[in-house]
């Protein structure tokens, strides 16, 4: 039987620009093409789950416009179980502004309906939240409510993943209780400080503590002392949204699935490399037969 993933998260649409490059502040430049596309890093990773072959149950809240129904239809659509979505009356459901331009991007997120993720609502679905085998959390939704899901999952032996994105102050006792802690570099200089070096930090918190650095792929610090980097697979990139989001999906499904910390960082970096090569966050993510195909080719290298 399939294990249960819960993500408890933001559920946006992306309105996302195309330019040669971003602009710089106060500058007008003209861009190629605008889309709307299905977004929020909550609702990317657990498609990027359900994509790679996880059992997946999001939880969160949307608008009660059209854009609400878009997006609930989506998650559907790509295997996500959006029977504890609640729509909200009177609000919008969450945006994002996206800029696209010279392999990178920028990205402005307008809470809408994510800000009503808050106590209320954990406690109107506690019972099946309490039924999940592992619950994924990031900072898209009030970050008391975050805390609230990582205290209750805690006392009730849930393992949880917290990708802390967009970056805020993670509370010593909260890093205590998560079972993995997954910031990109600038997130945990805002969360640990400067002082110590990243191999300071991944020795501090073993198997607990995974960055990701970019071009410089993502690192972890093994029980045994030592620290893992795994580079960046090469990929011809198209748009870089949602690969952060594709490696903790890969990561949350492969730890689930049984496997060690370095296979399942080898695999969610190949699928967040893969993610890049087309456009858009949640269009761009692989399945597992994508990264399976990958994997052995650069193994057949």
């Amino acid at each position: 039987m399939a294990l249960k993933l819960a993500v408890v998260g933001s559920i946006n649409i992306d309105q996302t620009v195309v330019a040669d490059r971003i602009p710089n502040k106060g500058e007008t430049l003209p861009g190629h093409s605008l889309k709307y596309i299905p977004g929020g890093k909550g609702a990317n990773q657990a498609v990027a789950m359900s994509r790679l072959g996880g059992a997946v149950t999001m939880f969160g809240c949307v608008g009660d416009d059209e854009n609400g129904k878009k997006m609930t239809d989506n998650l559907r659509a790509n295997g996500v179980n959006t029977e504890f979505i609640r729509t909200v009356e009177g609000v919008p459901t969450g945006i994002a502004i996206i800029t696209v331009g010279d392999n990178d991007n920028t990205i402005i997120v307008i809470a809408g309906a994510n800000a009503a993720v808050d106590r209320s609502y954990v406690d109107s679905i506690k019972d099946e939240l309490l039924k999940q085998d592992m619950v994924v959390l990031q900072h898209e939704i009030p970050l008391d409510t975050v805390h609230y899901i990582v205290e209750l999952c805690h006392e009730n032996h849930i393992p949880v993943v917290l990708n802390p994105a967009p970056a805020a102050e993670v509370p010593a006792e909260i890093i205590e209780k998560v079972t993995w802690l997954t910031p990109n570099e600038h997130e945990a200089a805002l969360i640990f400080g400067t002082e110590k070096s990243t191999e300071e930090l991944l020795k501090a918190y073993p198997e607990k503590l995974l960055i990701t650095q970019g071009s410089r792929g993502v690192s972890v610090g093994l029980s045994s002392g030592e620290v893992l980097n795994v580079p960046v697979r090469p990929a011809k990139v198209v748009d870089t949204t949602g690969a952060g989001d594709t490696l903790n999906g890969a990561f949350c499904v492969r730890i689930a699935m049984g496997d060690s910390v370095s296979q399942a960082l080898r695999y969610a970096n190949t699928a967040a490399s893969l993610s890049t090569e087309k456009f858009g966050a949640q269009n761009g993510m692989p399945t597992d037969r994508d990264v399976i195909n990958a994997l052995e080719k650069e193994g057949s290298r």
